[in-house]
């Protein structure tokens, strides 16, 4: 565990041109850069729906979404696993067959109280390894450790109300994740998980999930309106 979370960067996701087939051993990562509309929203309804329809080979309003108890979304009557995140102009879903996946995308750095941020809800440790950073660094470095901390506990299907500090990963001189940590029992063990970082289009972010290691495709799509249903594979 002394080596570098798994990473996804730019060239990594490559631009959509047909419907994929999603084989029991993947994870589909789907990165919409440019989601929002004229007025800064992203109808993240008809993006998951346009891009399950695609799995389903159903039309988007045909696709069966309910949400759990703790808000997570899930489809009805189908395996098909899936998460989603946005910030900003972009939305990030991921999607597998039966694996549980959390996903977390974060865009654009704000004026924050950062270090106040990180000692009231991460670990000691983090919050020592951002409080030892410079001072220009420390935002990109919050960003990268929140999306990570927040992708588990999604994957876990409870979100941060888990408690955040619940979930604890290491950093490098530099403010960079290198490795899961730490976890409540409840949890499991940081070797029953899989965390990879994704950067694209000027955002960071995280994919989770606990199991086995999983072949990973990753799609950039500029529209909704390019999406199509197909038969179900």
């Amino acid at each position: 565990m002394d080596g570098r979370l798994r990473s996804l960067s730019d060239t990594d996701f490559i631009p959509f041109s047909s419907p994929p087939l999603l084989s029991d051993d993947e994870i589909h990562l789907w990165i919409f850069p440019h989601a929002a509309n004229a007025d800064g929203i992203i109808d993240t309804e008809r993006f998951l729906r346009r891009t399950l329809g695609l799995y389903l080979g159903a039309e988007a309003g045909h696709v069966p979404i309910q949400r759990d108890a703790f808000g997570k979304p899930h489809l009805v009557g189908a395996e098909l696993q899936f998460n989603l995140s946005h910030s900003r102009s972009v939305l990030l879903i991921g999607l597998s067959h039966q694996q549980a996946l959390g996903v977390d995308i974060e865009q654009g750095v704000r004026a924050r109280p950062y270090l106040e941020l990180a000692r009231r809800y991460f670990t000691a440790p983090e919050a020592e390894a951002l409080a030892a950073l410079p001072i220009e660094r420390l935002p990109h470095a919050f960003l990268d450790l929140w999306s990570a901390k927040e992708a588990v506990l999604k994957a876990l299907g409870r979100g941060i109300a888990f408690g955040l500090d619940r979930v604890g990963f290491a950093l490098d001189a530099v403010g960079g994740v290198t490795h899961l940590c730490c976890l409540h029992e409840e949890a499991g063990t940081p070797e029953q998980w899989q965390v990879v970082r994704l950067a694209h289009a000027g955002a960071t972010g995280a994919l989770a999930w606990r199991g086995a290691n999983m072949q990973l495709r990753a799609f950039s799509v500029t529209s909704a309106a390019t999406l199509a249903p197909t038969r179900a594979s």
